[in-house]
């Protein structure tokens, strides 16, 4: 099978080409490999190739509704037994995984060839992909462009055509940020619905999940399909699903009402672009039937992303001190800026921590308010077009002020400071839409409908209420039925 042949099937077309014996697993996984050989030094996807895990795996009996298609995960979170997983940072790189991750589990399950893990920042706390441990990962449709993160090296794969489905997590947009920024489709399930074990049972209290980033709508419906589902030892059990997601994305979604709002909320400047984005959603929503009009979350969300923060880097504290126990590294082995999130989180008070998480009730019952009105909130995903390699790295004044802090141990003082809305202002700006779905714990999707005159994807988000992943997908059915964006070719 050459590589033309090969991009034209999305995973579910490839799974049926394998069970009609059209092309075997071995076929695609030479496609896949090829391809990656072909662009992965120019675009920095793959973060640690798994080739003898994927000649091991054809040599068994694939089954599934997978079975047989090449498959990439997420070099964080989603551990493969033997196989490390360094989260982007170079004290995990040599500490193999004892187990599989659950989703990991049911990947495997369902027939898929993993050969690789994909390129993330350390401890996937960026919304972009260029760790100093790892290959910095690159945009398909413009090499000197990031391709978002955290999930960036995943992203970068699935545009490129190396596969066309891999494994992804949204912790604070991480599949929808990607999405946006590389012309694909990413859904973030709602909380709980996909497990998060064995090695933990939820993190950041459920805000952070596990999904995928396609090409089509109907890959991700099908994956959504082989992870949601309990599992021994999770917090609590959602009930079933009315219906598989495949079904569901199958129907029509009714007449929705959807919300619009574009300002940045926490008050920063939003590019014409981005703007251009969501005046184009919803012409095509419009055009489509549905109710469109303008509204708020009736959120704060300056305070949420305060909250957000306040949780983010308290898990930072926490990832870095379990990775320091594990592994004997010392501070320094971890970047500048992970080592100052870490000190801040250190530096929270339990109380403060606590009325930080208290907040997420408000916020989210605000946003029930919302949904009790319109089916969806309508945002731009990022507040301007895809982003230059290197343009958000730390200021050097910034990163004295760093040093100094944690040579001084006096982190604590910073909460005196406005260094905290500094640090909103500067690592949310370009993506101040994304973290209301993770705090709250909606479902959310970032669809490509949009290509700027320069030629970048920029996407549109969609955030839903409670259980709403059915219409949802049935709506982005019918989005991608009226402007195909599956077969857009980025010049690499």
């Amino acid at each position: 099978m050459d590589y033309a042949e090969y991009r034209s099937y999305d995973a579910v077309g490839l799974a049926a080409l394998v069970e009609k014996g059209e092309v075997s697993a071995a076929e695609l996984l030479d496609a896949a490999t090829a391809r990656a050989a072909e662009v992965d030094g120019r675009i920095g996807a793959i973060a640690r190739p798994m080739h003898a895990q994927a000649r091991a795996r054809l040599s068994e009996t694939l089954s599934g509704p997978f079975a047989g298609v090449p498959f990439l995960i997420k070099d964080l979170g989603q551990h493969y037994a033997g196989v490390p997983t360094a989260a982007g940072t170079g004290p995990l790189a040599t500490v193999p995984a004892e187990r599989h991750s659950e989703v990991v589990r049911r990947w495997l399950d369902a027939g898929l060839v993993v050969f690789g893990k994909t390129s993330t920042p350390e401890f996937g706390a960026k919304a972009i992909t260029e760790p100093v441990a790892g290959p910095t990962a690159r945009n398909p449709w413009d090499l000197t462009r990031t391709p978002g993160g955290s999930s960036g090296g995943s992203a970068a794969a699935v545009a490129a055509g190396i596969v066309p489905v891999a494994g992804a997590s949204d912790g604070g947009g991480s599949i929808r940020i990607p999405a946006a920024c590389c012309g694909l489709f990413g859904l973030k399930p709602g909380r709980g619905l996909v497990p998060d074990g064995p090695h933990q049972s939820e993190r950041m209290h459920g805000a952070a999940v596990q999904g995928v980033l396609s090409r089509t709508v109907r890959d991700t419906a099908a994956m959504l399909d082989v992870l949601v589902g309990p599992e021994p030892g999770a917090p609590y059990r959602l009930a079933a699903p009315d219906e598989p997601y495949t079904e569901a994305a199958r129907r029509e979604p009714g007449v929705l009402r959807i919300g619009v709002s574009t300002a940045s909320p926490i008050g920063g400047t939003v590019d014409p672009e981005a703007l251009a984005a969501v005046r184009e959603a919803t012409d095509v929503l419009t055009g489509l039937g549905h109710a469109v009009e303008p509204a708020s979350s009736g959120v704060d969300e300056r305070q949420l992303s305060r909250d957000f923060l306040t949780m983010w880097f308290a898990s930072m504290a926490h990832q870095v001190a379990d990775a320091r126990a594990r592994t004997g590294a010392a501070d320094d082995a971890f970047e500048l800026e992970t080592r100052m999130m870490a000190a801040l989180g250190r530096a929270t008070s339990a109380p403060t921590y606590l009325s930080a998480y208290a907040r997420w009730n408000e916020h989210t019952r605000r946003l029930a308010a919302f949904h009790e009105r319109y089916d969806l909130l309508l945002t731009p995903t990022l507040s301007r077009p895809p982003w230059r390699i290197g343009e958000l790295a730390t200021p050097e004044p910034m990163r004295r002020l760093a040093r100094a802090v944690l040579a001084g141990r006096v982190a604590g003082l910073l909460g005196r400071t406005n260094v905290v809305d500094t640090l909103v202002d500067r690592n949310l700006g370009p993506v101040p839409y994304t973290q209301l779905a993770n705090i709250t714990g909606r479902p959310a999707m970032s669809v490509p409908l949009y290509i700027t005159p320069g030629g970048l994807p920029l996407g549109v988000q969609l955030v839903g209420g409670i259980g709403a992943e059915g219409r949802m997908l049935a709506l982005a059915t019918q989005l991608e039925a009226a402007r195909p964006w599956a077969d857009r070719h980025p010049p690499v």
